[in-house]
């Protein structure tokens, strides 16, 4: 998730040095590890061709407090025109000591450049509406309203709520949450003490097609967003050494379902303004794009049916042009299923199957 929020290097300050004439008329070559060149690292890494990357911080295991704590000065800082990101990871159960998804990682918080917001206040906020009581009967008995942090059971003082994060919501807020306990936080929307927020709400359960298992750098959901392509390989259960040239056509076709799915969004009369707010920002674009991949591949699956603790969730909507159901999602789908030879794991729509036989 850290590399998604970064900069990638335009290749500027890759030059590789001239080859030089030594005294005796040969060249040096300085490309290579000499030991002889003067490297200032500061200096060298610094793109000219790219904007600051965005501030971040990183919390390992933290208590609600210490997440709370590192939070607030971090909104004071940023600058008037961004947005404030919290990706939280965590588990749901009341037994801390179970990982979630495996995810090795632990709790993890990061943030991206937000308004500048004044001092969170230290009253709690009482008319935040509570949590409905799930009824779902496939949910666990041990999940509560909130987040599991901290890597050993300590009690309330791990327990994360959903309204703990009310307070920030007073600039705009982007919440993306990875937990089997994600819908607890649906009930930030519609609290909030000022600005609108928009949340990312992982699914309940991962899917897998195969007996593969998650990375070890995260959960399914987490893998959608920030490495699409080999999380839609991890899922179907297809191998990693696939041909080259395979590999780089699904990619194109992915490519060109996320550049139309933000065309759609940045020309859609239906757009919430919060979204719009958000699509601003190349990072966060990157991250809503990804979603709506990742939310069209699991709506499609054949083993999915009707179960909505399979699939993520968002708020507010998005256009349903960029929903599952609609055709040019699927089509985006059908073509990249069928480029990789996994079209019997998908359903789609009569029409769209009928356009593609007709082609």
């Amino acid at each position: 998730m850290l590399q998604c929020l970064e900069w990638e290097p335009s290749g500027s300050f890759y030059h590789v040095p001239m080859k030089q004439p030594s005294e005796n008329g040969a060249l040096n070559d300085q490309s290579e590890a000499s030991g002889l060149i003067d490297i200032n690292l500061a200096a060298d890494m610094a793109d000219p061709d790219l904007p600051p990357n965005p501030c971040k911080a990183i919390i390992y295991h933290p208590s609600v407090s210490k997440l709370i704590a590192a939070t607030a000065p971090i909104c004071e800082e940023l600058p008037s025109d961004g947005i404030l990101l919290i990706y939280i990871s965590a588990s749901g159960k009341t037994d801390c000591s179970v990982d979630f998804q495996k995810d090795v990682h632990g709790n993890s918080l990061n943030f991206s450049k937000a308004k500048h917001a004044p001092q969170a206040s230290q009253k709690r906020e009482n008319s935040v509406s509570q949590p409905a009581v799930d009824n779902n009967p496939n949910s666990s008995s041990k999940l509560g309203h909130y987040l599991c942090l901290g890597s050993q059971g300590n009690g309330a003082s791990n327990n994360l709520y959903p309204e703990d994060l009310v307070p920030f919501t007073r600039k705009p807020l982007f919440l993306v949450i990875d937990s089997d306990n994600s819908r607890a936080f649906k009930t930030i929307h519609g609290a909030e003490r000022g600005e609108a927020s928009a949340l990312l709400l992982s699914h309940e359960k991962p899917l897998f097609l195969s007996d593969t298992t998650v990375t070890s750098g995260g959960s399914q959901f987490t893998y959608f967003l920030t490495a699409p392509l080999q999380a839609f390989y991890q899922l179907i259960g297809l191998s990693s050494n696939i041909e080259p040239d395979v590999y780089s056509n699904a990619e194109s076709l992915l490519s060109s379902a996320l550049v139309e799915w933000e065309v759609l969004l940045c020309t859609s009369n239906s757009l919430d303004q919060v979204w719009a707010q958000i699509l601003t920002d190349p990072f966060l674009r990157r991250l809503i794009l990804r979603f709506i991949f990742c939310r069209a591949v699991l709506c499609l699956l054949r083993s999915t049916g009707d179960s909505t603790m399979h699939l993520p969730e968002c708020l507010p909507r998005l256009p349903e042009s960029v929903s599952p159901k609609s055709a040019v999602t699927q089509i985006h789908i059908h073509q990249l299923a069928e480029r990789l030879g996994v079209l019997n794991h998908f359903h789609f729509l009569d029409s769209i199957r009928e356009s593609v036989q007709s082609r």
